[in-house]
């Protein structure tokens, strides 16, 4: 299968930069993948999993926090807002972080903490149903 050049930004750092086969991107308006000389798109990204395949054998996951892809002739670049490795999430954490985010949300003294709260809140629960946990 043809390859292109995908690039996977997050605001720490650079997550990958390579050629891939594909690339399962979730878009706002629904999940599209990405293949050599897909038409040049630039699209708003939700909450959900990337995967993208290096090769048949080395498919890679990730979980994306919502962000930008551009689609563009010389191939995809992703801007995420956060992106973690389905590897690194624990869903013990996770369960603790939402515990402790819907307690901030009832605990929050101003309509600003409040909507910072329950933007955390609906974040780990976006994250917890793109995992199927």
């Amino acid at each position: 299968m043809p390859t292109f050049p995908f690039e996977l930004v997050s605001p720490e750092k650079l997550v990958f930069s390579g050629e891939v086969e594909a690339v399962v991107v979730p878009g706002v308006e629904g999940e599209f993948t990405v293949l050599k000389d897909h038409a040049p798109t630039l699209a708003l990204l939700k909450p959900g999993i990337i995967e993208y395949d290096q090769s048949q054998s080395q498919k890679t996951r990730l979980f994306v926090r919502g962000g930008f892809a551009q689609i563009a002739p010389d191939g995809l670049t992703i801007l995420a807002e956060q992106a973690i490795a389905l590897e690194e999430l624990d869903a013990a954490k996770l369960d603790a972080d939402l515990k402790n985010a819907e307690e901030d949300v009832a605990d929050a003294k101003s309509n600003e903490a409040r909507r910072v709260a329950t933007e955390k809140r609906d974040q780990l629960n976006e994250l917890k149903a793109a995992l199927k946990l």
